[in-house]
């Protein structure tokens, strides 16, 4: 069935009482292996799908406490308030689930379209430190 080396420890592992290799032991081990990794699994499903559902509740403020007093232009820059076609903070936090469908062409709640594309590109242009940067980068994460 299986040819395991005469000096091995796996096969010391799978000796008999007398110590004869016996391979219904690996079989046995292997079952046992198989019955530990479906527990891992029953009990990391859970924690995935809560993670899951953490990423589409967390907030991205837009803009965050970096870009107070500012405006956000429509290439999602930072810019001065007087800067023309540059759109005023929103005053309010964007959910990571807002943000998803922002991001598959939807309007952010409360914004009209050339707005909302304008607090899209914000938010793709958050860099490490930001707030609201961690929750944009879960949501980019495979599902």
């Amino acid at each position: 069935m299986t040819d395991i080396p005469q000096d091995s420890p796996d096969r010391q592992d799978m000796a008999d009482e007398k110590g004869a290799f016996d391979p219904r032991l690996t079989r046995r081990r292997a079952l046992m292996l198989g019955t530990v990794g479906a527990a891992a699994v029953v009990s990391v499903r859970p924690a995935l799908a809560q993670a899951a559902g953490s990423v589409l509740n967390c907030e991205i403020p837009v803009p965050g406490p970096h870009g107070t007093g500012q405006n956000i232009a429509a290439d999602g820059r930072l810019v001065t308030p007087d800067t023309p076609g540059s759109f005023a903070p929103t005053g309010r936090k964007f959910t990571g689930e807002e943000v998803k469908a922002a991001l598959r062409g939807r309007s952010l709640p409360g914004t009209g379209y050339e707005e909302s594309r304008a607090y899209v590109n914000y938010i793709r242009r958050l860099q490490h430190g930001q707030s609201g940067f961690t929750c944009y980068a879960s949501l980019q994460m495979p599902r």
